[in-house]
Order: structure tokens, then sequence, then C-alpha cells
């Protein structure tokens, strides 16, 4: 899981080790335009995940009807998102292009410290999730999360993610080989050795497959629930909108989940076959490989404000809020209720309810004009 010791780092290391006087030439550089294609790729990624997680984090907290515990995590999981983008990626991009550290032994240390702490952050504020719709659709009589326990836990994910991040940091170092500088995680005993491999390890199992085996054992039963049975068909409205309500949450975050275990697939093999096969990092087209890789992986990062206003009406309606300067979007009434406060909202849904139980009732019998008449202006 190094993040800028990456196979590009080691492989220059091992070569200017082994080729002494030719240190000057840089086997893995590029024509320049692949670099200027390579930084239009990895420029948007940083744009469009900036734009979209802090429009998810704005719609959240700036409207009280979206401030609930799914959404106090999806807030965790954009912050993570964007702060990866932000710190990680056009540094780690410049260094795998000119394999040359610029940025100094502190951001080194910062550099191999921070991705792991957000991707755990990332990973685990999706368990929560699953872990909190398990609660509320499985056991929905037991008490949720409050905002403060909420809090509470999004604060001791962030507190993992810290201790196990630390050895990244605190086996960093930069080394000088003239005439460029590298950026590594210097391992008691090499790259390769008892404790990296370990940690390597364990760091797969605890940062991808122990959190996605707990997604997917969550969301089957899940599924089990709300797809398993059919709902009744003398269910009222009211049933019958929750149960929706509840699918549509459930289908968006199953996304989620699939998308970010995609894009981080090929990251995770990709260091575990260097890990037991240093040669691989010795080819000459390993350069564009990781790039591809690690471009997949940061990707990561821009797909989840996509989805979310894909696939759900509220998000839908606060993205309409945010960017409605733009002349081609237009903010519709419906949009101004879908983030009103839940109260309001459900007088003003009641309201329109009667409006349209008024006119039928116009339609179907005079007797009813006065009563309808009465209703109608009381809403």
């Amino acid at each position: 899981m190094d993040t800028t010791s990456k196979p590009l780092n080691l492989s220059t290391t091992i070569y200017f080790q082994d080729y002494g006087n030719e240190t000057t030439i840089n086997r893995f550089e590029q024509p320049d335009w692949q670099v200027a294609l390579w930084a239009i790729a990895y420029s948007l990624i940083v744009i469009v995940s900036v734009t979209g997680n802090v429009t998810v984090i704005w719609i959240i907290l700036a409207h009280k009807r979206m401030r609930t515990v799914t959404n106090y995590f999806i807030v965790n999981l954009a912050f993570s998102d964007v702060s990866m983008a932000t710190f990680n990626t056009v540094f780690n991009f410049v260094y795998a292009i000119h394999n040359d550290w610029y940025f100094g032994l502190g951001y080194c240390r910062f550099q191999n410290f921070y991705p792991i702490t957000a991707m755990f952050s990332s990973i685990y504020s999706m368990a929560a999730i699953a872990v909190d719709r398990y609660m509320a659709i499985i056991y929905p009589l037991k008490p949720r999360l409050s905002s403060t326990s909420t809090k509470i836990v999004i604060g001791l994910i962030w507190a993992v993610a810290f201790s196990l991040a630390f050895p990244q940091c605190y086996y960093s170092v930069t080394q000088h080989y003239p005439p460029r500088t590298i950026c590594m995680v210097n391992w008691p005993d090499d790259y390769g050795g008892k404790h990296h491999l370990t940690y390597q390890i364990a760091m797969i199992i605890l940062i991808y497959l122990l959190p996605l085996l707990v997604m997917l054992i969550t969301y089957s039963l899940i599924g089990q629930t709300l797809w398993g049975s059919e709902i009744p068909g003398e269910a009222s409205d009211h049933y019958q909108n929750q149960i929706q309500a509840k699918r549509k949450v459930v289908k968006m975050m199953i996304v989620v989940v699939m998308t970010f275990a995609l894009c981080w697939l090929p990251y995770h093999i990709y260091f575990i076959l260097g890990s037991f096969n240093k040669e691989i990092y010795m080819q000459t087209y390993i350069q564009q490989v990781y790039l591809a890789i690690f471009w997949l992986a940061m990707s990561s990062t821009i797909y989840n404000p996509i989805i979310y206003c894909c696939l759900n009406q509220r998000f839908r309606s606060g993205f309409r809020h945010a960017f409605s300067w733009l002349p081609f979007i237009k903010v519709s009434e419906e949009d101004k209720m879908e983030l009103q406060h839940t109260q309001t909202f459900r007088m003003t849904r009641s309201c329109r309810n009667e409006n349209t139980k008024g006119n039928v009732v116009r339609h179907n019998s005079t007797q009813h004009d006065d009563h309808t008449t009465v209703k109608l202006m009381k809403c």
C-alpha cells in the first residue's frame, strides 16, 4: 500500500543502484504528448471530484431535512474522497511522471500516510451505512444512532485510520540519487521483507476485503427483506412509499460500493504481485500500467456524486439548487420542496394531495363542491 514509494519509485532506486554512472538517464521518460494526455486525465479527476463532493457536503449540511444518519456518513465519505483527490492525486502524478520527488521529507511522510487514512475512512463509512441500513430495515423497532453517536463513530473511524497508517509515515524517507530524489517507505528489512509483506496483507484485509465482506452480508440480508416478498396489495400508500424509498437508498449504496470495489481491485492486485515479484517493476511499460491503474483508483472519488444525483431525487434537487446559476438548469417547485424541512414538506404535500382529491371529487359529484372549496381554501 505504499502510495508514493510506488513500483516506479522502487524501480528507480534499483536502477540507480545498479547502473551507477547512468543515473542521469530516466528510463521511464515519456513523450510530451503522452504527459499532456495523462495531465488532462488526472486534472479532470481533481476538478470533478472537488466540485461534486463539495456540493454533496453542502447539500447535506445546508438543509435540515438531509441531516440523517446515513447522510452524515455520506458527508464523511465525500470529505475523504475530496481530500484524497486534492492532496494525493496531483503530487503522485507528478512523481510518477518525473520519477523525482520535489516536495520534501514532510510531504513525503504525509503522502505515504494520508491516502491509507482516507481510503480507510471511505470504505468504513460505506460499511457503517450498510450496518445502519441493516438495523433500520431488519430491526425497525430498535433505537437508531443519534446525531452525537454518529459523530463519535466517524471520529473512531478516523482514529483507527490514523493508527493503521502511522507505520507508513514513520518509515518514510527521502533519498537522493543524483540528479533525482525519491520518496519511499524504508521498511526495517527492505521492500518485500517480512515487515512489509505483513503490513501489506493486513492493509488489504482491513481496508478492502473485510469491509466488503461486511457489506456483502448486510446488503444480502437487506435484499432478502426488501425484495424477497411482495408488497401487500392492500397496504397503505404510506407503507408502500416507505418500502420503495428504502429500496432506492439501498440500490444507490450498492452501486456506490460496487464502483469503489471495482476501481480499487486492480490497484491491490498490482501491489500484491509486486510484493512477490519485484522484476515487474523493471519493465519499461510499467509506468503506463501504473498510471492507468492509479487513475482508475483515484477516479473512484468522482463517481459517488454522480450516482447520488442519478439515483436520489433529493440529491438531484440539491444539485439543481447548487448549479441554478447555469442558464440551462431550472429549479422547479418540486425541487424546492424536496429539500425543505420534513414537517414543512409533509404539510405542503398534504396540501397538494388535498387539491388533487378535491379535483377528483368535483369531477365525480357536484354534491361536494362546497366541501372541496373549503379544503382548498384551508390549504
